[in-house]
Parts: structure tokens; C-alpha cells; sequence
């Protein structure tokens, strides 16, 4: 099976079938998440849906801060198993929990320890763990390697995506060389730098880097071939102020062969849809702010549901007709999660979620919608009951 997390197109077409409903899977006194949308939460059959439980919410992580990493089994009254814990986490991405891609048993998460950031592997069926002296950002298709940036970079320039409790060595360097993206060897930990920070800001800019830019990387994804990666070039300065300008880079496998595919600087939420395609949210001269789907290497792009899925969001394939999306808070602080069909164009509403208000800014629940393997369920984060929990959205999609 093609892993979803990749989402490679599945072969049968999915059909949609009557009224979602919605359970919710985790429940206090403490609270459950999982993070971003395209790692594999589920296990191959279905059953095991992969969380993580925090003690409090309402504040950016510490060092000291410890959440417990575990799985709801829902063929067994959604109970909840535990797997062990991680000083390494964020409360957009958690601590990278994800099954790995092949593998019915092995699950990765990322932690700290003795001062720095490594990656667990944990067999779920008998219990046995390794570590590797690198955290990850992603899998590749078969689960034998991954890459991954620097977190302690990202903690210092978006501290909602990175790690607190190893300070950035390079904080005061504007555009390191010596940082970038890492291929990790999922077997013995070993790494190699396939581009560095510096590699892609001696990129041009035709409009120019702005004063005192700071430049990073982030939003990591291998293509479902295992041939390429994508990832977003950031940089802040004096223009930016509190924001920050983006270009959408792809790149070879081994870190050559780089292509800007999106140089407008608005590049947001994307996955491969195959191969050779990306869908992501930008700014294009054509349309401006819109979903738009590029081919890798080429010039060649077009807008998608530009009249239906208005606004950012959180994207992934279900299959070659669905596209399975989310959005942030309207003006009635609902987040909307709904299903769009590339061909007729039809919105299948799958459920309205109220965002509390002190759900906000670093510490903010987006619902993140994954899809189970066979594309019939979904799994959200959501804070409308009463805290951060899991819900399960079940008969989406039919075969």
C-alpha cells in the first residue's frame, strides 16, 4: 500500500456516501492532539489512531515540559495505550508522531535527550525501542530514510514549530551555512546536509532580500516517488516586520537539481498530489490568494476550486477526485472541515468546529484533517468541547 502521508493517488476512485458522523475519540482531564496533516496517524488497517496528551494548554512549551505519546485503539472502546514521552514538541506538529510508511508495527516520534534532539522508533507489538541521534521532519515512501532542518533554528525564528530546550548556536547569523536540510539515515542515525540555508539564499531574489534578513527552512515534504522534497524558504527583516516572506523550493533526493516553483513569496500549506504536481495556497499574478495546483519543473500552473475552496487551508488527496481541506476560524469562529471534488466541483461539508478565542496565536487548535488508508475517515483536532481532543469523522467516503 502506497503510504497516505505521501498521498499517492489510490487506484479505485472513493464515492461519497450518506451523512458524516462524529465521535470523539480522547477525552480529559488531559488534553489530546495530534499535529499536521500529512503524517500517517493511522495504522495500515485502520484501527490505531496515533495522539498526544499535555497536562495543560494556553502557553508555549518549556524545556521541562514532558507530553506522553501514545495511540486510541478503536476497535476496543478507543482506549487509550501508551507508548512513551517527548521532551521535543510544538503544539502545531507535536513531536513528529507518525507511523512509519510500510511498516504495520513501527511508529517515530521525535525527543531530547541528554541535550539533544534524537528520533525513537517504537515497535508497538513487542514493545522494543531504538534511537537515532537525529530528530526527523519526514518520512520518505519506504521508511528508510528522512530529512529533516533545524529545529533550534525554528524555535528561535517560529516558535511554534520548534523545540524549546537546546538554544540556537546560530541565532546571530543571519544566513548560516552550515544549517539547512539533513537526509537522516532511519537505520543508524547518520546525516548528511543536502542544502544548506546559505545554498538557497544565494539563490536570486529579483526583488531582493529585505535589511537584516534572517533566513530559515521549514515545511519539509519527500515526493510519494522518494525522488524529491519540498520546502519553504523563509526569511525576515526589516520589511517583514513580524511576518515574513516565503519561496516554495523542490529538490533531487540527493539535494541537487534545485527549482523554485512558487518565487511570489506567499507560498502556505501544499502536498504532492503525485510525482509531478503540488497543490499549495499562494499569491499568483494570474488569480492572486488561491489553491493553486504547479508541475514540478515547469512553468505550468492552474488555479483549483477557486470559487469553492476560497481560503487556506490544510490540503491532502484522498483520491484523484477529492481533495479533503479545512479552513482556520470564520467570523463565527467556526473552523470548517469539508471535502471538494476536482471534477464536478461539489463541497461536501464533513462538520463545523467552534475555535474558542484563547485557542490562538503559538498555541491555537487548527484541525489538521487525516484521512484513515482506505480514505472513509478522518481524524481533526478540535477545542469545542471543552479542550483540545480527537474526533473521528467516519463514513466520509465509500469504496
Amino acid at each position: 500500500m502506497l503510504p497516505l502521508s505521501r498521498r499517492a493517488i489510490l487506484a479505485a476512485p472513493l464515492a461519497v456516501r450518506g451523512a458524516a458522523s462524529v465521535r470523539q475519540l480522547t477525552r480529559g482531564p488531559k488534553f489530546h492532539w495530534f499535529g499536521y496533516y500529512d503524517k500517517l496517524e493511522f495504522d495500515p488497517t485502520g484501527r490505531y489512531i496515533l495522539a498526544n496528551e499535555v497536562a495543560f494548554e494556553h502557553r508555549a512549551p518549556r524545556a521541562d515540559d514532558t507530553i506522553r505519546v501514545g495511540m486510541v485503539d478503536t476497535g476496543d472502546n478507543d482506549r487509550w495505550i501508551d507508548l512513551g514521552e517527548s521532551r521535543a514538541w510544538n503544539w502545531q506538529q507535536g513531536c513528529m508522531l507518525q507511523f512509519v510508511p510500510g511498516s504495520k508495527d513501527e511508529v517515530v516520534w521525535n525527543d531530547r535527550v541528554d541535550g539533544d534532539f534524537v528520533c525513537h522508533i517504537f515497535n508497538i507489538k513487542s514493545g522494543k525501542k531504538r534511537t537515532i541521534p537525529s530528530p526527523i521532519y519526514t518520512l520518505s515512501p519506504d521508511g528508510k530514510w528522512a530529512i529533516t532542518c533545524d529545529f533550534r533554528r525554528l524555535n528561535d525564528v517560529r516558535p511554534g514549530y520548534g523545540y524549546a530546550g537546546v538554544p540556537d548556536p546560530n541565532e546571530a547569523k543571519l544566513i548560516p551555512e552550515d544549517i539547512g536540510i539533513w537526509r537522516v539515515d532511519m537505520k543508524i542515525g547518520a546525516r548528511k546536509l543536502l542544502v544548506s540555508v546559505a545554498d538557497a539564499a544565494r539563490v536570486p531574489y529579483p526583488p531582493g532580500y529585505s535589511n537584516n534578513a534572517k533566513h530559515w527552512f521549514n515545511h519539509l515534504l519527500i515526493s510519494p516517488d522518494g525522488k524529491r522534497f519540498i520546502f519553504l524558504h523563509r526569511w525576515r527583516g526589516d520589511k517583514e516586520g513580524r511576518s515574513f516572506s516565503t519561496r516554495l523550493f523542490t529538490a533531487a533526493a540527493d539535494g541537487r537539481d534545485l527549482y523554485i516553483t512558487d518565487p511570489h513569496g506567499k507560498t502556505s500549506h501544499f502536498i504532492w498530489r503525485d510525482p509531478q504536481h503540488i497543490l499549495a495556497w499562494a499569491w499568483h499574478p494570474s488569480k492572486g490568494d488561491k489553491f493553486y495546483l504547479y508541475k514540478d519543473k515547469t512553468d505550468q500552473v492552474e488555479a483549483i476550486g477557486e470559487n469553492v475552496m476560497t481560503v487556506n487551508g490544510h490540503c491532502t488527496y484522498l483520491n484523484k477526485l477529492w481533495i479533503l481541506n479545512d479552513t482556520y476560524p470564520d467570523r463565527q469562529h467556526n473552523q470548517n472541515v469539508f471535502l471538494y471534488n476536482v471534477t464536478s466541483g461539489e463541497k461536501r461539508p464533513l462538520g463545523s468546529f467552534h475555535a474558542p478565542p484563547e485557542y490562538t496565536g503559538e498555541w491555537r487548535c487548527d484541525t489538521h484533517p487525516r484521512s484513515s488508508p482506505d480514505g472513509t475517515k478522518v481524524v481533526i483536532d478540535s477545542a469545542h468541547n471543552g479542550g483540545r481532543q480527537l474526533y473521528l469523522i467516519d463514513r466520509i467516503l465509500s469504496q
